[in-house]
């Protein structure tokens, strides 16, 4: 049985004017992926020029104005474009055609409809378990340099800290000086990842060393995940699982590194020789823990700031 919440409408063997109508009515409304199945003419204007020839091909038109055009074998379409400036319908002796621009760099794609065999509009829910770009580590570390993406005024004291009861991610404190254990998901955070947060949260407030809060870092969270949390005083930031501390949008030419993933640069991890030793508030490392520093040099450095370190 079609689920009607993602097929919301489908034609089949639409005439030139019911197609028109079907992709206005739907891109009027916006949000939708519109799908059309169809013998067509594909042109290419730019910087180059390229026709199709005439053949089946399925068009794809997403939510947010991007085009493909994929033909019956391969992943890659044969014809793209990233984002459109402009698009328009028209009825052309007695044939629909959609016609998608760009201006910078100018482009623009122009797609005759002949015969048509299938229109629909779907709409994707949010996926559940998908990111796309970069690991949990990567994810960290970008966040360790970059704390003002959670919250203005945090201030690292540590990364992937072990305690008794796991590791944190990342050990922070706020602008009031409230300590902040910091668990990262790269994936919609579950209510796994809320139990996970509440421990180490209680394992630092049962040292008796400050006001800790916690805080949970993922692209998304289940409603169930959200209510424990809720529940538990801990709190929830949403975010890519790849931030960029300054994002710049570049339109990748058509028919270029269509595929390839962005690489993520070279970051410095957090936790340096000087800040080894543990600052003021740190939770005591677990045995397997590698000491900062032992002996009297270690003691003769520590200040009611900064405690020695255990050993």
């Amino acid at each position: 049985m079609v689920d009607s919440r993602v097929v919301l409408a489908l034609l089949q063997h639409p005439t030139s004017d019911q197609l028109l109508a079907f992709l206005r009515e739907h891109l009027r409304v916006g949000g939708r992926l519109l799908q059309v199945v169809s013998e067509c003419e594909v042109l290419y204007s730019g910087r180059a020029a390229s026709l199709a020839d005439a053949g089946d091909y399925l068009v794809i038109l997403k939510a947010d104005g991007s085009l493909q055009v994929h033909d019956h074998q391969g992943v890659r379409p044969i014809n793209w474009q990233p984002r459109t400036d402009d698009l328009h319908l028209s009825l052309e002796d007695g044939q629909a055609v959609l016609t998608v621009e760009r201006f910078r760099p100018p482009e623009a794609v122009r797609i005759v409809f002949l015969e048509p065999a299938l229109v629909q509009a779907l709409h994707l829910r949010e996926p559940s378990g998908f990111s796309l770009l970069g690991s949990e580590e990567q994810m960290q570390a970008l966040l360790a340099d970059n704390l003002g993406l959670l919250e203005e005024g945090l201030e690292l004291i540590d990364r992937e800290l072990p305690i008794a009861t796991g590791g944190i991610d990342l050990y922070a404190r706020d602008s009031r000086g409230r300590l902040v254990i910091i668990e990262l998901k790269r994936g919609k955070a579950t209510q796994e990842a809320v139990h996970q947060l509440q421990r180490y949260v209680e394992q630092v407030r049962g040292e008796g060393i400050g006001e800790v809060r916690g805080i949970l870092v993922a692209p998304g969270l289940t409603a169930p995940a959200r209510a424990r949390l809720e529940r538990l005083g801990l709190e929830y930031r949403e975010v890519p699982a790849f931030p960029t501390a300054e994002a710049t949008e570049v339109q990748p030419p058509l028919f270029e590194g269509l595929g390839e993933k962005p690489r993520p640069q070279a970051t410095s991890r957090a936790g340096t020789a000087a800040a080894k030793v543990r600052p003021r508030g740190h939770p005591a490392p677990s045995p397997h823990r590698e000491a900062s520093r032992d002996g009297e040099a270690a003691r003769d450095r520590a200040t009611p700031d900064r405690p020695a370190p255990a050993g």
